[in-house]
């Protein structure tokens, strides 16, 4: 799953507990195998201005936090190298 929350609101931020810092947007990644979101949040990190809200390497989830279109900057590096370089089938990012 690759989903990105657009202009959450500040519910959204307290109930997952992470701070909200002016951020514009949140995604949210589940890779299997979980031990990919390592990777993934390597990837993410370097290609846009996100930081880690939250990630689970055992249950795969990663949590992101920033501005929307560093989001989906880093959403699309992130897709791309598991798919080019890991061989994944990935998905559809997808935005509310």
């Amino acid at each position: 799953m690759a989903h990105i929350l657009a202009n959450p609101n500040q519910d959204s931020y307290d109930k997952l507990g992470i701070i909200n810092d002016g951020q514009s947007a949140i995604g949210i990644l589940t890779i299997t195998p979980s031990e990919a979101t390592i990777i993934a949040v390597d990837t993410a990190l370097k290609a846009g201005d996100v930081e880690v809200g939250f990630v689970d390497r055992f249950s795969g989830t990663v949590v992101l936090t920033g501005d929307l279109s560093a989001m989906e900057e880093a959403f699309i590096a992130v897709l791309r190298f598991l798919e080019e370089t890991l061989g994944f089938s990935i998905t559809k990012v997808t935005k509310t």
